[in-house]
């Protein structure tokens, strides 16, 4: 057993730590609320945006533009992956990139080949690790995305897309070229709540066309010409729609990226705070345990003194009165 010298230094170890655990979560709570206001502030923009397509593709009516159009053999499909920059933060990043993995075995089996890209620090580390061509990465912005930040993987993403498998582009760093892509698909972690995250596939392109009323979410595709669709034409539109379409259906793709790393940078400040608060538990938990040992030990040792001084005491008492 330890001694309780050895227990006092592990008890300030494990205070040092905790420490660090509760500043950890203190951070985190605070860029929740936070992470939660930009995605308020950014909802009404891509509802307004989302409106605006459903009256173009009304006024359209012929949806022929390539990011709408289904390829005939799709066999390239770009996956893009949102992780974070930084750890402790439970199993947000193994969750994701594990949803990220059941897509790559989905997308194989229908004959299609992955194409990888990252955002994230540790999404980068565990595809370098596992030696996996990544073909871009973005790093540097999970806890506080910018709309620049979306646009950069947005504008390669829609070009390689818009190239096709057949074509080429320019790779994100503008090293060299690479072939393009059939088929776009984000993997994030939407919030939905301080206890609740979940990681979730979306299709990015072709967008799937199907109209959504005024009670817009960020996650659901944007509008339909289908004919249930209750969609009328409420605007004069100059130029033409389909110039007009053909401008916003890029800027519609960078929102969705864009909402989707505002919902990603509130998870993971969730799950820090939720993975800080346990560890801050365990160690309360731990130092009280320790400290209960440290202090049944000293009782031990304070009781052994006395009886050795009381068994030393009566010894010389007995050895007094023989003599």
């Amino acid at each position: 057993m330890a001694s309780v010298r050895e227990l006092r230094s592990r008890i300030r170890s494990v205070n040092s730590t905790k420490k660090i655990t509760k500043a950890q979560e203190l951070i985190a709570s605070s860029r929740i609320s936070k992470a939660q206001a930009r995605v308020a502030a950014a909802k009404p923009y891509a509802e307004e945006i989302t409106k605006v397509l459903a009256e173009l593709a009304s006024a359209s009516g012929n949806l022929t533009h390539p990011l709408l159009t289904e390829r005939a053999n799709p066999r390239r499909a770009a996956i893009l992956v949102i992780t974070s920059d930084r750890g402790m933060c439970g199993g947000y990043n193994s969750n994701v990139l594990k949803r990220a993995e059941e897509l790559v075995t989905t997308l194989r089996s229908e004959g299609k080949e992955p194409v990888l890209y990252v955002m994230g620090s540790k999404g980068l580390t565990y595809y370098t690790f596992r030696k996996r061509q990544l073909n871009g990465s973005w790093t540097g912005f999970s806890q506080s995305p910018n709309y620049v930040d979306a646009s950069a993987a947005c504008n390669h993403l829609v070009e390689a897309f818009m190239a096709g498998a057949d074509g080429e582009v320019p790779t994100p760093n503008g090293a060299g070229t690479m072939a393009g892509v059939d088929e776009l698909h984000i993997v994030y972690t939407r919030f939905v709540s301080m206890l609740t995250q979940v990681p979730e596939v979306r299709r990015l392109a072709p967008i799937q066309v199907s109209y959504v009323d005024e009670n817009y979410d960020m996650g659901e595709d944007a509008f339909s010409d289908s004919e249930t669709a209750d969609v009328h034409a409420q605007y004069e539109f100059e130029p033409d729609a389909d110039r007009l379409l053909g401008a916003l259906l890029p800027k519609y793709i960078n929102t969705r990226i864009y909402s989707s790393l505002l919902d990603a940078a509130a998870s993971e400040s969730a799950a820090r705070r939720t993975a800080m608060k346990a560890a801050t538990d365990n160690a309360t938990e731990l130092v009280n345990s320790l400290t209960r040992t440290a202090n049944s030990l000293r009782q031990a040792g304070i009781t052994q003194e006395i009886t050795e001084i009381v068994g030393g005491a009566n010894a010389l008492a007995a050895s007094s009165d023989r003599d």
